[in-house]
């Protein structure tokens, strides 16, 4: 179980963060910072003989926008997410932990950053 509320220091340009549970169950939870129209979700599923055990986080922004074409505001919703599959046998947590950690570091990396990765980069 994680602690709740879930409080993200600010890293410009986002401001510091602070998700309180709104939903929880034992292999999910939906967490929110109503004031900056963030959410934040977690879910896991258990592994069978023939599936994978699944590890997913998901953050979403939540703002108004104005339609370039009406001059329309609406609400639209941006999210980025990380998921992490495993087969039930073979990897240790240690060895799940290098998997999602690797991936973390390639994007941190001067070679990739998430600029890069979100200009298109592949």
């Amino acid at each position: 179980m994680l602690i709740d509320p879930i409080a993200i220091a600010a890293s410009s340009p986002t401001p510091a963060l602070t998700f309180g549970v709104v939903d929880i169950s034992p292999y999910a939870s939906l967490r929110l910072d109503a004031p900056n129209n963030w959410s934040l979700k977690f879910s896991h599923k258990r592994p069978t003989t023939k599936n994978s055990e699944t590890h997913y986080m998901q953050i979403q922004q939540t703002r108004s926008v104005v339609d370039p074409v009406t001059g329309a505001t609406a609400p639209a919703t941006a999210s980025a997410s990380i998921s992490v599959s495993v087969p039930p046998n073979g990897w240790s947590d240690a060895e799940k932990v290098k998997l999602l950690q690797a991936l973390t570091d390639t994007l941190a990396d001067s070679d990739v950053t998430p600029t890069k990765f979100l200009g298109y980069g592949t």
